[in-house]
């Protein structure tokens, strides 16, 4: 997995509430069990229409925001039913940061298991983080892991909070495979000792 530290980048404004699983990665997409290649059809309803061409007037079908790397959303991003696809999908496309008052839990879950980080504001922090990135202008966003903030376009800096584990995961770039290989030479040393004393199993 990909190590998040700072992150300095173009941040789109999805001022839309409770976009579900479904909206950020459609069921039809689901079929592959690979990471990469979803990022085309990530909100597929919502940037193509239904003969395949762009719908112009969604945010990331414009310029800058179709290099966003940072999506500031609307309350309850991520609901709806539990696929790892939608992290996938966001990741994919270039996003390794998302802003909002607030997560579906497994979603939430989902993303530092794939790199991505979610970050939760206040509704007020959230509306100030919204306007910078719907200035088409400066639309850019710094987020510091390491320090737990995220500075805007105006030099004012919010802070953030995250789960000390979850922090260190997305540092050091462990996913749980990550998680479980730093347990190797115990895991080597367990089953060298289990064929030496139980050779039968």
């Amino acid at each position: 997995m990909q190590k998040f530290d700072t992150l300095t980048g173009i941040a789109a404004p999805l001022n839309i509430l409770n976009v579900d699983t479904d909206m950020i990665i459609p069921k039809q997409f689901l079929k592959t069990i690979k990471r990469s290649g979803l990022g085309v059809n990530l909100f597929d309803e919502m940037r193509y229409t239904l003969d395949g061409d762009e719908i112009s007037d969604f945010v990331l079908n414009k310029a800058p925001y179709r290099n966003a790397e940072i999506l500031v959303a609307g309350d309850n991003f991520g609901c709806g039913s539990s696929r790892e696809h939608a992290p996938w999908a966001l990741l994919d496309f270039g996003i390794r940061c998302v802003i909002s008052t607030s997560f579906a839990d497994i979603f939430y879950n989902n993303c530092f298991k794939n790199g991505v980080l979610p970050i939760v504001v206040s509704a007020d922090q959230r509306d100030a983080l919204m306007a910078d990135a719907s200035d088409v202008e400066n639309p850019e966003l710094s987020v510091d892991l390491v320090e737990q903030t995220i500075k805007r376009p105006n030099g004012v800096t919010i802070d953030f909070d995250i789960d000390p584990f979850r922090k260190t995961c997305l540092l050091e770039g462990l996913d749980d495979i990550g998680l479980t290989l730093e347990k190797s030479s115990a895991i080597d040393s367990y089953e060298s000792e289990r064929q030496a004393n139980q050779p039968w199993l």
